[in-house]
This record gives C-alpha cells, structure tokens and sequence, in this order.
C-alpha cells in the first residue's frame, strides 16, 4: 500500500512539472493611447484622433507583429506632423513605443527589427512587463536569437526588460509607461521622469472620442447614416458573442463588454476597465466603422447623431 502510494505521487508530479508556463500578461490596452488622444483632440486633430488611438493600442495584443506597435507610432507621429509637429503628440507616441504587450506565454516579447520612419522613434524598443521571463521570449527563443534584441543594437538589453523611457528594468505587469513616467527617456524632452500623471492619468478614464458631425453636413451626410447604421448592426452581432465563439484570426470584436481579438481561432479578451464598455462608433469623416472602449451614453450619442434610431443595437 505503501509502495502505491507513492507511485500514485510520482505517477502525478510528472506531468505538473513537465507543464510549460502558459501565464497570459495583458492590460487594459485602451489606456495606453488615452493621453495621445488627448493631446490631439487639443492640437485640432478632430474626428482622426480617435481611429489612429484605437487602431495604435490594438498593436499590444499579442496577435501582433513584432514591427505594429511601431509602425502605430510612426502614424501618431506623422499626424502630429500635420498638426504644427505638436510636441505633447511626439511625446506621447515615444512612450507609447515603448509600452510592453501583451505575453501570451509570460515570456518576452520580441522587438521590432526595422528602423522606423520617423527619427524621433530611433533607438526606442519596447519594455518588458515583470512577470514576462527575462531570458526566454515567445516561441521559447533564447537571448541573442533572432528578435531578442532590438534593432540597430548588438547585445541584449541591459537591464532586461528595460527600455530607454523606463532604464531601471521591466515596469509592473499590466501597467502602463505613461502612467510611470512622461519622459520618453530621448535628448530633448522636457517632460518630468518617474513621476505620477496626477490628475490627468487616463487610468479609469473613457478613451476619447471626437464630437460627432451633424448629419446635414453636405460632405459627409452621404455616408453618416449608413455607418451609425453598420455600428448598430455590429453591436447586436457582438451581444450574442461569448469567449467561446468561434472567430476569424484577426478580427476584433466586442465580447460581453471587452476588447477582443480572434487569435488560433479563439477570442482573446482585454478589459475596458471598471467604467467602460468595448462598442462599435461610426465614423465621421469617412465611410466605415471602429472598435473601442467608450462609455454607453458616448456610444450611444455617437450613433444618434448620424441620425439611425434604436440606440446602440437598432430598431431590430
């Protein structure tokens, strides 16, 4: 009796110890463009601040390509160009290219190995979240392989999980750099290291969306309605999803109120936080739709206002 056991206890400890480490390290994604937004919303960006947002923080989910997060920096640059090369603007993209994404497997994540289009992205790359293994990155990639260096350097980062913005190490898991610090650790910034972002921290904050065109606007009217229109059928499609639904790889969604990606053919879920909901808006300078995290009543306003009744799902 004795004997079996003990067989019974090894015959267990076996296949827990041969598990791999699987630990997903997320964030609520939104809150990494919230200041970005805000400062273009300021500068006159009007209704085009929203979609490059949105579109920037989708590059954190782990689906992404090692080069989108700085290809969405590149974009919120080249629009700050646009806009008197706003500096708040500038500022913001730097850190945000330098915000962690999301681990699927707790490991590091890898860098980019292109240089962007704009220098003022030059020699930044990406922090690690705490929990993401320091030696091994996704795919079981050892330090010093392909991916596990970023671009223009030739030894490992050093602490790892650094970045130039935050130099000491990793920053917390699930934690935004924005929130850590608004020096984006480049020569010129006049911004204040290691601080709070007091007041305006976008933690708990709505991710902003630009004020609506009025329908009778003769530019855009051809095409207002049709999309608040397209917004209300899409967010009836996303009432009936579940984590469970199967999905197209790729393709976002809003899954009982969180942001969602199809990754291998599953969803996979990032929070909007405690005071806000994932809705599809219509646009308003162009045909189409967008996902993001909003409140109700904005999402709402923001497809009345086109002029389609029945609210955020429609008449039907």
């Amino acid at each position: 009796m004795e004997y079996l056991a003990l067989l019974i206890l090894v015959l267990v400890a076996i296949p827990i110890q041969a598990l791999p480490l699987t630990k997903r390290i997320a964030q609520v994604i939104s809150d990494s463009t919230v200041q970005w937004e805000k400062a273009c919303d300021a500068a006159g960006g009007s209704t085009q601040c929203n979609p490059i947002a949105v579109s920037a923080f989708s590059t954190l989910l782990a689906a992404a390509g090692p080069c989108d997060q700085q290809n969405a920096a590149d974009t919120m640059i080249d629009f700050a160009k646009t806009l008197n090369n706003n500096a708040d603007m500038i500022k913001f993209a730097q850190i945000f290219a330098q915000q962690p994404r999301n681990s699927p497997t707790s490991q590091s994540v890898p860098y980019c190995q292109s240089a962007p289009r704009n220098a003022e992205l030059n020699g930044l790359f990406q922090c690690q979240f705490q929990g993401d293994n320091p030696t091994t990155f996704v795919g079981g990639t050892p330090v010093g392989q392909s991916g596990t260096i970023p671009f223009g350097k030739n030894a490992p980062v050093s602490p790892a999980g650094s970045c130039p913005a935050n130099p000491s190490g990793p920053i917390p898991d699930g934690s935004q750099l924005v929130d850590i610090t608004q020096n984006p650790g480049v020569g010129g910034s006049s911004a204040v290291a290691n601080g709070s972002v007091g007041p305006s921290s976008s933690i708990g904050q709505p991710v902003a969306v630009a004020s609506p065109t009025p329908a009778s606007n003769a530019s855009n009217g051809s095409f207002l309605l049709s999309n608040g229109q397209a917004a209300q059928q899409l967010n009836a499609q996303f009432a009936s999803l579940n984590a469970s639904s199967p999905c197209t790889d790729g393709k976002n969604a809003c899954v009982q109120g969180s942001f969602a990606q199809c990754v291998s053919g599953a969803f996979v879920l990032e929070s909007c936080g405690a005071t806000l909901t994932c809705a599809a808006l219509p646009l308003v300078n162009s045909p189409g739709t967008s996902i993001t995290c909003t409140t109700l009543s904005e999402a709402e306003a923001r497809i009345a206002a086109t002029g389609a009744t029945g609210g955020l799902t429609g008449p039907g």
